[in-house]
């Protein structure tokens, strides 16, 4: 085949796969990009709560004393320990099941949040709070397994729509320096080229490790056809220890603020971010500290298992081999947990690139077939798909922040209304769009996404008293970058929905007599 049939047939391809997945990529792209800052979303969702910042040994030690003060005989302690970007110990407990096996399993217990420092429970208002954004942006607010399965599909999508662009593209780093404007067709097609090629290797990186990470929920027939049981593969892979049943003598558990001294001096001062439970108070008790994931590129963390009865160490987790080693960096450089401030700013504006060259492939699509005549219903589907997912999606976004401090923090049920109130707003606009022309519904969708993220701040400031001035007084570092980072989305977007007033409606003439070209323009000869 000649190199422009082939060319041909991969922009055919790069075309329809960009279209089909677009509008979810372009959600998960978003929210994706926000989730690098998720634990600092939720300390700002939660402005009740300070910073303090506590050794992770002593955390572990109070939350310890805490549950051996309201549930000494449970199961199973889960702690997640505080680190620099999050401020209270997150406790997950199990009851222990009856032993009759007629009996319902016991229920789920909440979550439970505590001061690291004193191991007493931190009052402040119910919210999901980044871990929303984080949750939609691969699961879409679908029902497992199927939310997954979709934005696996998507994920295939796009890795095939990366791949068959680049293909595509003649003069792909040449075209990566022109961005002209006021061009049309050729200005959508210069800012797609543009924010596609400035962070190419992050694009196809985050595409292929966001598919590897769930690969096991994809593609799990290797493992159920050489295991009996899944859990078999993960102690195998993992060094898992199985669980141990109580033997009933009871044994008060050691502390555990040596334990997890041990074991950061094991790592060399690596620290631990979770510590797990067994069998609390009993002979057979076992404690597994978890190391950090931002110690290492490397997301699969190594743990330390020592007996609760006696503070022996029991054991550690293998070192891993080639595969699992692999698949942990993988999943280290998508969630870039190792990331520190400034890489994370980069993993963010990275991000947003990502978000503008699928958006910006959505327009296009629309101007390559604007050509004045009446537009088919494939195009006006997909014009108003355009304004529901670029426009309205980042007012749902707002309004998600703005219910946080809206709503009464003493509400019942006000994290799952926060939830709500993303949805609402972005389905309830995108549906109200469509009694509007599409280039009015442009302006004034994203005008509303403009005027609700600059009301965040100020809504911020009317209902606590955490607001922009306060957080300058005090030097609220998070606070402050939260607020500009409100203006400076604000301003983008007020931006764009100026920039849509300002296109000219297309109007279809007759052509005055004019003298016949010899050579066709420059322009009409790069757009052909």
């Amino acid at each position: 085949m000649k190199g422009n049939g082939v060319r041909q047939s991969m922009a055919w391809i790069h075309g329809w796969l960009g279209l089909i997945a677009g509008w979810i990529l372009f959600a998960m792209f978003l929210t994706g990009t926000a989730s690098y800052f998720r634990p600092e979303i939720t300390r700002w969702m939660q402005p009740e709560l300070a910073a303090t910042p506590v050794s992770p040994d002593r955390a572990a030690q109070s939350a310890v004393d805490h549950l051996q003060a309201i549930s000494p005989d449970d199961e199973l302690w889960s702690l997640f320990l505080p680190d620099d970007r999050t401020h209270a110990t997150r406790i997950f407990s199990r009851a222990r099941a009856n032993p009759d096996p007629d009996a319902p399993p016991p229920p789920r217990r909440p979550e439970l949040r505590l001061d690291p420092a004193t191991g007493q429970p931190l009052t402040a208002r119910e919210t999901k709070g980044g871990e929303h954004f984080y949750r939609f942006h691969f699961q879409l607010q679908i029902p497992h397994p199927w939310g997954r399965w979709l934005a696996g599909l998507c994920a295939i999508f796009m890795l095939g729509a990366i791949i068959s662009g680049v293909i595509t593209h003649k003069r792909i780093f040449v075209d990566f320096f022109m961005l002209r404007w006021n061009k049309g067709q050729r200005s959508w097609l210069d800012a797609h080229n543009v924010s596609a090629v400035l962070a190419l290797p992050f694009h196809a990186m985050i595409t292929y490790t966001g598919l590897i990470t769930l690969v096991l929920m994809y593609m799990p027939w290797p493992i159920t056809a050489n295991y009996a049981e899944p859990a078999a593969f993960h102690a195998e892979a993992f060094g898992e220890d199985p669980e141990v049943e109580p033997s009933g003598r009871h044994v008060p558990l050691v502390p555990i603020a040596p334990l997890v001294r041990a074991a950061s001096a094991e790592w060399q001062g690596g620290r631990a971010s979770r510590v797990f439970i067994h069998n609390p108070n009993d002979a057979t008790a076992t404690v597994t500290i978890v190391r950090h994931g931002a110690d290492t590129l490397n997301a699969r963390s190594a743990s330390i298992t020592y007996s609760g009865a006696d503070g022996r160490r029991l054991s550690a987790s293998p070192a891993q081999g080639a595969g699992l080693a692999t698949a942990g960096v993988m999943l280290g450089l998508h969630v870039g947990w190792f990331a520190g401030p400034a890489l994370r700013w980069t993993y963010f504006l990275l991000g947003l690139t990502g978000t503008t060259m699928v958006g910006t492939g959505l327009l296009l699509w629309t101007a390559k077939r604007r050509k004045g005549a009446t537009p088919f219903f494939g195009f006006r589907l997909v014009e108003r798909l355009n304004i529901g997912a670029i426009a309205c999606l980042p007012a749902g976004m707002a309004a998600f922040l703005l219910a946080n401090r809206l709503i009464p923090a003493n509400m019942a049920g006000r994290a799952d209304m926060e939830v709500a109130a993303m949805f609402w707003t972005w389905f309830g606009l995108a549906a109200l769009s469509l009694l509007r022309p599409a280039r009015r519904a442009w302006t004034q969708c994203l005008t509303i996404a403009a005027v609700a993220f600059a009301a965040v701040p100020l809504v911020n400031a009317l209902t606590t008293d955490r607001g922009l001035p306060e957080s300058l007084v005090t030097g609220d570092g998070l606070f402050i970058g939260f607020d500009l980072a409100m203006i400076a989305i604000a301003t983008l977007l007020g931006f764009g929905a100026w920039r849509a007033s300002r296109v000219p409606a297309v109007i279809t003439r007759k052509r005055t007599a004019r003298p016949p070209v010899l050579s066709p323009a420059p322009e009409m000869a790069d757009a052909a």
